[in-house]
Order: C-alpha cells, then structure tokens, then sequence
C-alpha cells in the first residue's frame, strides 16, 4: 500500500511504500492486555504495617465487670488490639507484598504493538477513538525529514494546521478541565485530552522541544516507541504523524529489538 508524503504546506510531494507492520490484524483485546502489562509497571506496593493496631499493652479482665471481654488498656481502659475499636487493626488491609505488576509473553507483547501501529492507519477507529481528521487527506500522516528540525512552537503548530488538524489542535485545548475531588491538590489538577503523536527518528531533533508546549501533543522517538504512547488508555488507534525518517526506521528497530517471527 502506497501513501504519500507531505509538505510543512500540506502538499503531497511524494509517495512510499507503507512498511508490513501496518497489514498486522487489529487485536483490541491484546492490546488492552499489552497496555496494562506495561503500565503496571508504574505502580507503587502499598499496604499496612504488620504491627499497626498491636503497639499496645492490654488485657481483658474476663467476666463479672458488666463489660464487654475484650483487651483494654490496663484492664479497664480503653479497648485496644482488636478490629473494631479505636486504633485497632484492620480486616482484610492491604498486602505491601501483593504482585502488582502483570506480565505478557514476548510474542503478545510484540504482536500488541504491531497491532497498535496498524491501527493508526484505520481513519474509523481513529475518529471513534475522539479525534478530528475531516480534513486530513489520508492516514498515517508522513511529513517531511525537515519537519524534524523545526526548532520554534509557532511554526510547529502552523505545519500541523496545514495538515488538517486544526480541528483536533483546538479539541484537545478546550478539553482542558480541573479535575474534580482532592486530585488537584496532588499534582494533577488538570485532566487533559490525548491529541496527535508525534514520531522522529533521533532523540535530538529539535521538534521534541519545539512540540512540548502544544496542549495534548506528545513526541515520541521511533526507537522507544510502545503501546502505552500508541494506545493511550489501552484503546488502539491514535492519531500519529510520521517524519519520512521514522516510518522507513520502523521495520529496522522492530525487528532487531525482537527479531522476526514466523507467522506474525
């Protein structure tokens, strides 16, 4: 399947093979199950201590008090290591040595993010994942190598309207909202709409830095590309705009970092 390549005017200057990962079938499932597997990896072990609610010196009197049987502080005082009493322990409390990280095999993991790759080229799943492209011409969107150099936001933006997307750039602007209940005292305050990814081909081109500033935009390096960036959330199908460079490397680095397998 050919597609074509664009300008920083949004005109088609030339046209490429779309590389093989792209005819991979669309797995939602396993990318759900990819998403999860990776994302756990951020989650931090919680749990009680194993001797809350027992630091105390109590004892039960026994019956004859007109009191319940239970260990109190110094015999009558107030009751103490038990569940259901002031500081007492908890029933059935976390486990700071629960698993939290789930796993996947390597031909899933591998498979997920081809499959997560493939998706982005779907123009229905990608609009039903929420974005705007009633005026881009074709999907995947490839750029130009020189996209990679632009060093200011301004002109970033620019290029990115005269591919289409201004539709999508002011979505993911006005889906800025505070989040509701004590998150926003925590760092999180906003919660924010996911809008197009990016893909370059070194870690120092210029665009990472120029892109940053553009509300719901991310950039992501060809070489560390995952399903966590391709499939927010663990839906499949986000909006990705390619440089030249990045979609002819893509092959190059799946292959090495995984090796090719037979029947995938």
């Amino acid at each position: 399947m050919k597609v074509g390549i664009y300008d920083f005017n949004g005109n088609r200057v030339e046209e490429i093979e779309l590389p093989e990962v792209f005819e991979t079938p669309i797995r939602p499932d396993l990318i759900r199950r990819a998403f999860i597997a990776a994302y756990s990896k951020k989650f931090t072990p919680y749990g009680k201590s194993p001797m809350a609610g027992r630091r105390a010196v109590a004892w039960s009197v026994g019956a004859g008090f007109d009191i319940a049987r239970i260990r109190r502080i110094e015999g009558f005082g107030r009751a103490a290591m038990a569940a259901n009493v002031v500081g007492g322990y908890r029933i059935g409390a976390p486990k700071p040595y629960k698993r939290l990280v789930k796993f996947i095999n390597k031909k899933e993991k591998v498979l997920a993010l081809k499959s997560a790759i493939a998706a982005t080229k779907d123009s229905v799943l990608v609009q039903f994942r929420g974005h705007r492209i009633d005026f881009v011409r074709e999907l995947p969107i490839i750029v130009v190598d020189e996209f990679e150099n632009i060093s200011k936001t301004r002109d970033v933006r620019k290029v990115l309207v005269n591919l289409g997307l201004k539709d999508e750039l002011d979505r993911v602007e006005a889906g800025r909202r505070v989040r509701a209940g004590k998150g926003k005292r925590r760092g999180r305050k906003y919660k924010r709409k996911k809008g197009p990814l990016i893909i370059v081909s070194t870690k120092d081109a210029p665009l990472i830095r120029a892109a940053r500033n553009l509300e719901g935009v991310d950039v992501k390096v060809v070489d560390n590309l995952s399903v966590i960036n391709v499939a927010p959330g663990g839906w499949p199908a986000r909006l990705c705009i390619w440089s030249k460079k990045a979609i002819l490397k893509l092959p190059e680095i799946i292959n090495s970092r995984y090796g090719k397998m037979r029947g995938y």
